[in-house]
């Protein structure tokens, strides 16, 4: 079988303007949650976020294109140039054997409310004829594709915050059955916007944070009280092991499997008895032929909602055993936010560089233990210590699952 590999990686977060930026801030413990700036959150129950800081569309787009262009789009550019030039994957293959996978959770939504308003106000003869294929959920994976010039497979996978994980592993997958020799694969998401805010408000699944932001959250804290809003991007170059090793590209790790699942429960509520999320790392860990003991290290979903992160933990633990116990888990939505579409690919890289750096992000704002929460989270300090396999895990609305292994190679 065609081993797979990452070779390059990209990222705009709240907490770093690249990847190598993100990773030490997450390392750092470094928090990207703050007051909303975007717009006036004055008068909604919940005025904190994980924005993205000190972005310049122009640095990515030319002026027209950067005015036009949906932030999601913007945010995809970024994480992919850096991606590329960090792979240094110009010329390296046929542009027809290069693929993209890039999803979204939501799309364009800022451009959706901004014609609405204009219909509105000025009549249908008023809206953009640039409007819809700016906010599609594929438009991002589109204008990858005219961006780079690569004619491989491209589709825009969704499967709500599962969706980065869903591209990774799936990118994984065409690389192995030979339809690509490399990949660009990931997903972004740019949702901070008053109608979203108070959509999830409405829905009582945010973090309330009344006088210090980067507290509001706290995964697997007994106060944690919901999850916070973040945007970002990134992208993971992968191709076929011996073909990177015969070109000299970088080599941070291998893409070992991945796992997929739903919960089959509730649009929006986890499954108390965690049946599909201990079905989604089941599934990687067979799919990789990777014995339970020798994952050492798992990104969690953790978004520090009191379900959530208390299932993701029973899963665990139904999944590895004893090992549960043995092995460090982290959330590093404690210092992003939870960032949707680009959460899943966001953490898989994190998990790439804790398995090259032997370094393991901490869970920030842990001070109140759970006694429905009771494994090593790796609490508000990172750790060094070397792991051959880790595990990112993401959980979506709608039940949807997804998670990505990832190894060291010699």
């Amino acid at each position: 079988m065609r081993r797979v590999v990452v070779t390059g990686l990209g990222a705009v977060t709240p907490i770093g303007a690249d990847a190598p930026s993100t990773w030490r801030a997450a390392v750092a413990g470094e928090s990207g949650i703050d007051w909303i700036r975007a717009f006036d959150a004055s008068e909604f129950p919940v005025r904190v976020a994980g924005e993205v800081k000190d972005f310049d569309p122009a640095a990515v787009a030319p002026p027209k294109e950067a005015r036009r262009l949906d932030r999601n789009v913007l945010f995809a550019l970024g994480a992919a140039q850096e991606a590329i030039a960090d792979a240094r994957l110009d010329g390296a293959y046929d542009p027809g054997r290069i693929g993209i996978l890039f999803g979204t959770a939501i799309g364009g939504i800022a451009g959706i409310v901004e014609q609405v308003d204009v219909l509105r106000a000025r009549g249908p003869d008023r809206v953009a004829p640039t409007f819809i294929p700016n906010v599609l959920v594929d438009t991002a994976s589109g204008q990858l594709a005219i961006a780079t010039g690569y004619r491989g497979p491209n589709y825009a996978p969704v499967s709500a915050c599962a969706t980065g994980s869903t591209a990774v592993g799936e990118a994984a997958e065409l690389i192995r059955r030979g339809d690509a020799d490399a990949v660009l694969a990931g997903g972004g998401e740019a949702c901070i916007t008053p109608l979203i805010l108070a959509g999830f408000c409405a829905m009582r699944g945010l973090a309330a944070e009344e006088e210090d932001p980067p507290r509001a959250s706290r995964p697997f804290d007994a106060t944690r009280a919901g999850f916070v809003m973040g945007e970002g991007a990134c992208i993971l170059v992968l191709e076929e092991l011996e073909a990177a090793r015969s070109r000299g590209a970088p080599i941070y790790a291998e893409i070992l499997g991945h796992g997929m699942s739903n919960d089959a429960h509730h649009l929006a509520q986890p499954d108390p008895e965690s049946l599909g999320v201990a079905e989604m790392m089941r599934r990687a860990l067979a799919r990789a032929g990777v014995e339970p003991e020798r994952v050492g290290y798992i990104n969690a979903h953790g978004t520090s909602t009191p379900l959530g992160d208390a299932a993701e933990t029973r899963a665990i633990k139904d999944v590895f055993g004893a090992h549960a116990y043995e092995l460090a888990v982290s959330s590093t939505k404690s210092v992003t936010g939870h960032c949707f579409g680009a959460a899943g690919a966001v953490e898989a890289m994190l998990c790439v560089l804790a398995v090259r750096d032997g370094i393991l992000p901490p869970t920030m704002n842990y001070e109140h233990p759970d006694p429905a929460c009771d494994l090593d989270y790796v609490p508000n300090e990172a750790r060094r210590v070397q792991v051959d396999v880790a595990l990112s895990n993401a959980m979506g609305l709608g039940g949807h699952n997804g998670c990505v292994l990832v190894g060291r190679v010699e």
